[in-house]
């Protein structure tokens, strides 16, 4: 998710859900090919498995920017062709690429030709009034005849005039059918479900046919669901208490203090930490307030955390 999933926040993420693949934010290949690569895909061994999400339409610049991703140790490449944004689509890559499969698919396998890790694809239904089961088909049809193996998909179409990335969130209707639809028809390749996924009850339901699920926001928002799909799905694996795992990410977060990052860039991640218990607002407004500050340290998240009674968890 853009401006969300930085390096800290996958730090976070992978130490609640262990057995995750984690993506980072959508990067455009241009800016990997022209600009500061190393700092646009900085991450970390810890991180791993990790995967690299890119944007764009131009088959040999994906290639070269999938080719640099992989010579940093990234474990696969994403190619989003879902994202509604006004500024994707304005740059002719995003949801609208749906609308020309026969690019998609010569920038897949472009990709495909020149890097040996996985390369994936992430879209939606459709778009706009060219949403149909048929459309999507063909689609991934020729997609897939390109070399991907792995497709992600928002089971929700795109709206790309008249509504914003936040509504093509919420306003148009979720459809799991056709995507379970999908996966039949296409059975020999994994379908991962995106979406309205908020509850592990649902999740259990949707992993009876697809070959995965991939969370956003809900994650995001509510670290602690995050942590209670990973101990439902992979019951056999003993994660560490909380309080260890927030111990372990204050080392990680001194250790970055020293290096010269900001705590609110840490801290920012981290709203969503005591979700639903008492106290939690006083700890997001006191983050909000003081992680901003010039000099802020560990001893102000500290403080931010003692608002909460965690008794109720």
């Amino acid at each position: 998710m853009m401006a969300w999933t930085d390096r800290h926040c996958r730090t976070f993420h992978r130490l609640i859900a262990p057995h995750a693949w984690l993506y980072t934010e959508m990067v455009v290949a241009d800016a990997i090919c022209f600009g500061r690569a190393h700092r646009l895909l900085e991450h970390g061994e810890h991180e791993r498995p990790v995967v690299q999400q890119l944007g764009g339409n131009d088959p040999y610049l994906l290639s070269q920017a999938s080719l640099v991703a992989e010579k940093n140790g990234f474990d696969a490449i994403n190619l989003n062709v879902g994202c509604p944004s006004d500024r994707v689509h304005q740059g002719a890559f995003g949801a609208c690429l749906m609308l020309q499969p026969k690019l998609v698919a010569e920038c897949i396998k472009r990709m495909c030709d020149t890097v040996s890790i996985p390369v994936t694809v992430k879209c939606r239904l459709g778009v706009d009034d060219h949403a149909s089961y048929g459309k999507l088909a063909e689609f991934v049809g020729y997609v897939s005849e390109a070399g991907a193996r792995l497709f992600v998909v928002h089971a929700r179409k795109a709206i790309l005039t008249g509504l914003s990335p936040a509504q093509n969130r919420a306003i148009p209707p979720l459809d799991y059918d056709q995507v379970e639809q999908l996966k039949a028809d296409f059975p020999s390749l994994a379908i991962i479900l995106n979406g309205g996924l908020n509850d592990t009850q649902k999740v259990k339901q949707v992993l009876e046919w697809a070959d995965g699920v991939m969370i956003g926001r809900a994650a995001y928002q509510n670290p602690g669901f995050l942590r209670e799909l990973d101990l439902t799905l992979y019951p056999e694996k003993q994660l560490d208490n909380f309080q260890s795992l927030l111990n372990q990410y204050m080392a990680y977060m001194e250790s970055e203090l020293d290096q010269g990052v900001r705590l609110h860039e840490m801290t920012r991640h981290l709203f969503g930490l005591f979700h639903g218990l008492p106290g939690a607002r006083q700890y997001r407004r006191y983050l909000s307030e003081y992680a901003l500050l010039k000099g802020a340290g560990i001893d102000t998240f500290i403080r931010a955390c003692a608002k909460v009674d965690r008794r109720a968890a």
